[in-house]
Order: structure tokens, then C-alpha cells, then sequence
């Protein structure tokens, strides 16, 4: 199992049932299967074409992002894997284990000196690359964080901006759009001088699988322009918070004294695995429970979302809501939290409007939600108090209710991501 303590919170059958739910949307997120579809020992499908593999050349890895270890560990077993580099957060376990790589602990969701000894790494190992070699890029959720190169500023004026976006509320495109202008590596800045052949293979973390937008688009182009990220800054107030030589660089970028991000593509992506499979696999499992599932998606303010969830939710009993994607959270307080469980504890709240009893449940499928150490949260309806509620919401502590009351999901880190996944059950 996953999810460490299902036994301890399946106090009822329908507890159970929707942790077996989230359970089957876990195992679909893991890469074997994903990774295995696309690589065959002599090539890589790319879309209808392939990209040939020779058994003649060197190919070697550079992975990055919250499940980096675990697709690299699924295609060393498919491919004769020379060497690489391997960027994952710090806390998460590695899952392989072998000298030919080189594995790096760097910071998340704000990025450390680790993040730029990596992120420097890997471009001095991309410069040794020689014509005849091939590389293969493992991408996946995090990589934004976990490999930093900032141009033109510190790596703290470079977090400042990062935690004020973070507080502001601002969608990950909007982040990653301020990112890949602050940056050496992103928005395909990595590949751009690339002299090998190379792919990427993707995991997708994002609504909508923008490849440019996924670990800030390192192995793709960049649509957005230094322009959008002043818009981004003014959207948010905080031109006059944010550090001067952050301003001064997106300002030389918009008059054209700092060459924008590439605008074509240098190399092929491929994405590989999305938030779909994971909802896929667990209406397949609410069928099987004998539950008749309804799936939708999720993104945008978490108080928008979490009133839409509760009104989708089919009045019939042995009926299921199945949601994937991602909110955001505006933190206005220093409690703790993460966008899972305050979405759980919002759905809550608006379910005491309703007859329905209802099992409710959202978890991160990286398994770690904001600035705690859990995925999610799981609950009953029910006679906790608006006032209650009220009081954790209003200090974004949604951590703190659900460690009174109950339903803490945990699976430590899960070496994937691919974004969240809720059910709710009648």
C-alpha cells in the first residue's frame, strides 16, 4: 500500500472504499508502466515517428524532478544506461542505486545551493556531450526548484521573488513564466547549445500538459516573453516588493537589452504520463467497488473549486466524484497546510449545506501537500461547526484541524507527481 496508515483511517466501508480509490490513482501515477510504453530496447516512441537508438552509441540521463530516480531506475532496466545526472528533493529517499549516476538532494518548493550545483552540473556535463551521444532527459514536477541558475541575480533575491509568488496566489504558469526569465536553464535555455541528439520524456504536472510549463520548460521553448512577466508582477502587487535587480533585469529583458527565451523547440518532447491516468485507473476501481464514477477537473482559488466540487457531486447513493489537477491557495496566515487539505476542509464546509453524507478526499500524488509532511486529508460529513472551520481556514492551518480531528493522509514521498486527486462518495 501507498498510503501508509489506510488501515488506521478505514474506520467504515466507505472510508475504506475511497482510500482504495485514491490507492488505485496512486499506483497509476508510478512511471514503470508509462516508461515501458514509450521505450523499447532499440527506440523511443515519439508521437507516430520513433527516435532510433543505435546500439553503437553512448546514451546517457539527466533526470530532474520529483519522480527523476524512479523513471530513471524503470529505464535503466530497458536501455544500457552510460551515465547521467539525477536531481530529486532533499528528504526524498533514492531509489536507485548506482555509481554510473550522480544524484543530487536540492531544495524544494524553494530552491537551495544544492539546486544551482545541480542545475551548473548538468550543464557542464550537457557541454561534454560529444556529437555521436545521446541523451535522454527524465522530466518531470518540481525541476523548477530543484535546478536553479539565476541570470543576472542572487539565488536569495531569486527565493524572495519565489515565496512572494507563492503567498500572492499566483497559478503555476504565471510562476513558471517569471521563473524561466530569472533563469539560464529554463524555458529551453538547457538545451539550446545542446550538441548531441537528445528527447525528453515527460511526466506532466500541469493542467492542461503545457510542456512549457512543466519543470519551467528546461528541454522546450518558451510562449511568454519578459513582458508577461512584468504584466505578472503588476498583477499581484509587487512591483514595489520584489528586489531592484529583479525589476531591473525583467525591465532590460522588455526593451530588449537581454535576448529573450528560445521560441522554437530544440529538440522532442514526449509527454508520457498525465493526471488523466490516474483519474482513468480509479473510476475503473470505483466501478469494481461497484460505485458508477464521475470525473472532473480541478484548477484555479481553492474557495471557487471546492464550492463546484460539492455541486457536481451525484445525489444518487453508490455514485462517486473523481477529480484531478491543482488549486491554488492564497496564504494569508502562518498555519499549516497545503492545498489538499484546505480544499478538503472548504468541501467540508460547503457539505454541511447539503443532505448528502459524503466521504471527502484529496491528496497531492507527489505525497507531500504545502509545508507539511502529508498527502491529504480524508473526512466524514460531519457536526463540526461553520464557526470551527472557519477558525482553521482563516489561519491556513487545515493541518492543525485535521491532526485534532482526524484523517491525515500519509505515503511519504511517492517518487512521482502528477498533480492531485480527490474522490468524494455517496
Amino acid at each position: 500500500m501507498i498510503i501508509k496508515n489506510s488501515k488506521e483511517l478505514a474506520t467504515n466501508f466507505r472510508k475504506k472504499t475511497t482510500l482504495d480509490i485514491l490507492e488505485a490513482g496512486l499506483h497509476a501515477a508510478k512511471p514503470k508502466k508509462s516508461i515501458e510504453k514509450f521505450v523499447k530496447p532499440n527506440k523511443i516512441i515519439i508521437g507516430k515517428k520513433s527516435f532510433n537508438l543505435p546500439n553503437s552509441k553512448n546514451v546517457y540521463v539527466v533526470a530532474f524532478g520529483k519522480a527523476a530516480d524512479s523513471m530513471t531506475k524503470s529505464l535503466n532496466l530497458i536501455l544500457k544506461i552510460k551515465g547521467g545526472i539525477i536531481v530529486i528533493p532533499k528528504g526524498s529517499k533514492n531509489h536507485i542505486q548506482a555509481k554510473k549516476f550522480q544524484i543530487f538532494n536540492s531544495g524544494h518548493p524553494l530552491p537551495n545551493n544544492v539546486s544551482v550545483l545541480a542545475a551548473k552540473s548538468i550543464m557542464k556535463f550537457l557541454e561534454q556531450r560529444k556529437k555521436e551521444d545521446i541523451v535522454i532527459f527524465l522530466v518531470s514536477g518540481g525541476g523548477s526548484s530543484l535546478i536553479s541558475l539565476p541570470a543576472g541575480i542572487s539565488l536569495n533575491e531569486k527565493i524572495r521573488v519565489n515565496n512572494l509568488l507563492l503567498k500572492s496566489g499566483a497559478t503555476i504558469q504565471e510562476f513558471n513564466c517569471i521563473r524561466k526569465h530569472l533563469s539560464k536553464i529554463k524555458g529551453g535555455m538547457m538545451v539550446e547549445n545542446l550538441k548531441c541528439q537528445a528527447v525528453a520524456l515527460v511526466m506532466s504536472d500541469v493542467e492542461n500538459n503545457d510542456l512549457s510549463s512543466i519543470s519551467s520548460g528546461c528541454t522546450y521553448y518558451d510562449k511568454t516573453t519578459f513582458q508577461n512577466s512584468l504584466k505578472i508582477i503588476k498583477k499581484y502587487n509587487l512591483r514595489k516588493k520584489i528586489p531592484k535587480r529583479v525589476l531591473k533585469r525583467l525591465n532590460d529583458g522588455y526593451v530588449g537589452k537581454i535576448k529573450d527565451t528560445p521560441k522554437k523547440p530544440r529538440i522532442k518532447n514526449q509527454i508520457i504520463a498525465t493526471n488523466k491516468d490516474c483519474l482513468k485507473s480509479m473510476a475503473k476501481k470505483a466501478k469494481q467497488l461497484g460505485y458508477k464514477p464521475k470525473i472532473t477537473t480541478i484548477s484555479g482559488n481553492v474557495i471557487t473549486e471546492s464550492q463546484k466540487i460539492i455541486q457536481l457531486l451525484p445525489k444518487k447513493k453508490n455514485s462517486c466524484l473523481i477529480f484531478g489537477g491543482e488549486t491554488t491557495v492564497n496564504v494569508t496566515s502562518k498555519g499549516k497546510g497545503g492545498r489538499n487539505q484546505e480544499l478538503v476542509l472548504r468541501i467540508l464546509k460547503n457539505s454541511l449545506k447539503i443532505k448528502n453524507d459524503v466521504v471527502i478526499s484529496s491528496i497531492g500524488t507527489d505525497g507531500i501537500d504545502g509545508n507539511t509532511k502529508d498527502a491529504g486529508a480524508i473526512i466524514e460529513k460531519s457536526s463540526i461547526s461553520n464557526n470551527v472551520i472557519n477558525h482553521y481556514l482563516k489561519n491556513n492551518d487545515s493541518n492543525s484541524f485535521f491532526k485534532k480531528y482526524g484523517g491525515l493522509i500519509k505515503t511519504g514521498y511517492t517518487h512521482t507527481n502528477l498533480l492531485d486527486i480527490g474522490v468524494l462518495l455517496n
